[in-house]
């Protein structure tokens, strides 16, 4: 079987340009070898990148059988556990799915409307006039606090308090592409002791799972059937045969939604509000449109359809993730026309398929029209990935944007700063926009009635 093409470089250049440098190189690649190239980015298998629609559509619907993505995401398994969904399949994989599923749908959701906005009114209300903020930092605070009332209900206190502190110190270990090493890199991960990079995530991540676990056994030693919080529906899903979550798998999903559910949204809405005001046209039609919305219950406003536009375009022109979870070739496989052995990983790579010419006129552009004149599949659009490997918090994702955009620009007028650029960056294993002091606070925002422009 001869794999598709790779760069001709070293394989440990390969990985040293993927931690520094991934968009770079996955455009020189594409650029050299198409859609289909491979890149040596662990000592054990090739990594095939796939960016065609087709191919994705085929790995997408492949039976289990051929295609397994058990402990293809390793890389997180320090910091997740190893049950977390990202890094189980097959029926467990099922199970646990199945289990985490009715908190993130409908109604149940939208009762996390007031916590998402209340929250907002809160962060924005410490901005100053005339002075500029970092719009991460205000984003992840936002993002963290939602998570965390929406997930443990947890609202004050100390347990709050620490896991908030102790969650963006953990997180902040891998916050830059030389941090990130950490994680692509297994020979860094040396205990010298606390003042070590690795010694420091081990015992940041200990007192995390302490404050996990008191919360979990507060919770099994106290039962109250009136919390609607996730933690609360997670403790008392019950399975097929009537067994519910073990502590481990608590803990290791709720690592999960803490994490992937608040540092992914943070880069989301801090790009959202760089193209939002880098564009005045992008900003004078949101305006108009929120300026328009009416309806008393305010979650509605989600069903705007620039607002939403505007959401999905961000997500296109810089996916926060990269690359889909990857799958591993169990037995022989041909996608495309190129033929898999066993043991070969392959990827749908989001970034290149979201910046394919022939989807997207114009992709480096940010247009958020286009999906309000095209229906993309979701092999052509897949900001969170596809097939039984979804972002399961996609819904809640997107609900929480909408709505947190929506309470800033109806509360605040805001300007850049002059010159500040904002440039894609690596954060962890996701892409995220870079940091600084680049929006400024010009007042409070007068809503300008449709009646009074027309008189």
């Amino acid at each position: 079987m001869k794999l598709p093409d790779s760069p001709k470089m070293p394989k440990f250049m390969q990985l040293g340009k993927w931690i520094y440098h991934p968009l770079q190189l996955m455009e020189a690649s594409a650029k050299a070898h198409g859609d289909f190239f491979t890149l040596w980015l662990t000592n054990k298998q090739p990594i095939v990148f796939i960016s065609h629609p087709q191919a994705i559509q085929e790995i997408f619907t492949t039976h289990l059988e051929s295609l397994d993505s058990k402990g293809s995401a390793q890389i997180l398994q320090p910091l997740l556990g190893n049950n977390s969904l990202l890094l189980i399949s097959g029926e467990t994989h099922q199970r646990q799915r199945r289990l985490l599923t009715p908190p993130f749908h409908g109604d149940r959701m939208k009762s996390y409307g007031d916590i998402i906005t209340n929250i907002t009114k809160e962060v924005i209300s410490s901005w100053q006039i005339g002075k500029a903020f970092s719009v991460r930092d205000s984003m992840q605070e936002i993002a963290l606090r939602v998570i965390l009332q929406a997930v443990f209900g947890l609202y004050e206190g100390e347990r709050y308090t620490q896991l908030q502190t102790r969650l963006c110190s953990i997180l902040e270990l891998t916050s830059s592409s030389l941090r990130a090493s950490l994680s692509f890199i297994p020979a860094l991960r040396l205990d010298l002791g606390r003042w070590s990079p690795w010694g420091n995530f081990l015992r940041q991540r200990g007192e995390i799972d302490k404050l996990l676990y008191a919360e979990i056994q507060e919770r099994r030693d106290h039962p109250d059937p009136s919390r609607n919080d996730i933690l609360s529906l997670m403790m008392s899903a019950r399975d097929e045969n009537g067994e519910p979550m073990s502590d481990l798998e608590l803990r290791d999903e709720l690592m999960t939604l803490l994490v992937a559910g608040h540092e992914t949204t943070a880069s989301a809405l801090t790009w959202a509000l760089n193209w939002i005001h880098r564009l005045p046209s992008v900003r004078e039609k949101l305006l108009a449109e929120l300026d328009s919305f009416h309806n008393a219950d305010f979650t509605e406003i989600t069903r705007l359809p620039y607002l939403t536009a505007v959401c999905q375009e961000t997500l296109r022109i810089y996916p926060i993730g990269m690359i889909t979870i990857p799958r591993i070739v169990k037995s022989p496989i041909e996608i495309m026309g190129h033929q898999f052995e066993p043991g070969t990983m392959l990827v749908g790579c989001i970034y290149l398929i979201h910046r394919r010419p022939d989807l997207y006129p114009q992709p480096e552009q940010f247009v958020p029209e286009r999906f309000l004149e095209k229906q993309y599949s979701p092999y052509e659009y897949l900001p969170f990935g596809g097939s039984n490997r979804r972002c399961l918090g996609m819904a809640f994702a997107l609900f929480e944007m909408k709505l947190v955009l929506a309470t800033v620009l109806s509360h605040v007028d805001l300007k850049l700063v002059e010159n500040y650029p904002v440039k894609p960056i690596r954060r962890g294993v996701t892409l995220a926009p870079s940091g600084g002091k680049w929006l400024i606070t010009t007042g409070q925002r007068q809503k300008v009635e449709k009646s009074a422009i027309e008189v």
